[in-house]
């Protein structure tokens, strides 16, 4: 079961040369574009104390498409040997050679010029707290070689919005966006445990480590855990930034959402788990309309 789906909006409309492109930056499955790009979200939201900059919130999401895309590039690089021996991963650009590894290369330093012009466009507070998670971004892809807990890794990265959201708004940090981060962590362990059990049988052929494989047939449990976390410590975020009852009503929504997950996923399904994992993103929108919805309620 390839990830790249044939016939799908790229194989229609986007011309031959592009399409390689489109692939290794995962324009065609977006779904890690939201995962990156909600804690950000929620992190403006949160901090505004009032309606949310909408011009701040649209830059953040070009940030994470081309943050996202660099980081997706970067990663089929480091893995682009052992994606050849993954069924999932083997029509991917780069083993199946549509991309070139220098061609690779160039498309990243296009990304990450795209991020950086956004980034150099936030105060100068902000500026420091972006460039902070450059050293997690370069190191990510070669955490599966060296630990079964690659995931953890992931969720440093992929929270770091919850942290440069509020330096954007705010030009500093408090308890509430750490909170906000620290939660996001475990639930990116959470849904991408549940991502990760779509390889293992791959994994362990071709000798790389994950989650999945350090949990195995007790995953579940460990899946409730990870999101009770979260939605413990997104509540204290919540409390931390004055929130008004509208926020917890959507973590409340959001927490049974993750707790369906766990209870309903089969892992030894991959189209089952990547269904769950895909549904993050409903977690991801209530958890924004709540707390614009907190704020909104106060007549801010």
């Amino acid at each position: 079961m390839s990830d790249i789906r044939a016939g799908d909006w790229a194989d229609r409309y986007a011309p031959a040369g592009v399409r390689p492109y489109i692939r290794l930056a995962r324009l065609d499955r977006p779904i890690g574009t939201w995962l990156l790009l909600f804690p950000g979200w929620w992190s403006i939201a949160m901090a505004a104390g009032r309606w949310p900059d909408w011009v701040l919130l649209v830059l953040f999401g070009l940030g994470a498409v081309a943050m996202r895309g660099a980081g997706c590039t970067l990663n089929d690089l480091a893995d682009r040997d052992f994606d050849a021996q993954v069924a999932r991963t083997r029509t991917r650009p780069l083993p199946s050679g549509a991309v070139t590894p220098a061609q690779a290369v160039a498309f990243m330093a296009a990304q990450l010029a795209v991020g950086a012009a956004i980034l150099i466009s936030f105060n100068r507070f902000a500026i420091v707290v972006g460039l902070a998670v450059l050293a997690l971004i370069a190191t990510y892809p070669f955490m599966k070689r060296i630990t079964y807990w690659p995931q953890f890794f992931l969720g440093l990265n992929f929270n770091w919005g919850a942290l440069l959201g509020w330096a954007a708004v705010r030009g500093e940090l408090d308890w509430a966006p750490v909170l906000l981060y620290v939660g996001g962590i475990a639930w990116t362990l959470g849904y991408d445990t549940i991502y990760a059990h779509q390889d293992k049988e791959d994994d362990v052929r071709i000798g790389v480590k994950s989650s999945a494989l350090a949990l195995g047939d007790g995953t579940r449990p460990w899946l409730f855990a990870f999101y009770a976390v979260a939605t413990v410590l997104w509540a204290a975020a919540g409390v931390s930034g004055n929130l008004a009852w509208p926020y917890f009503v959507g973590l409340g929504v959001a927490a049974l959402q993750m707790a369906w997950q766990a209870a309903r996923v089969d892992i030894g399904d991959p189209e089952d788990c990547l269904a769950k994992f895909r549904s993050n993103r409903v977690v991801g929108w209530v958890l924004l309309l709540s707390a614009i919805g907190a704020h909104g309620l106060a007549g801010a």
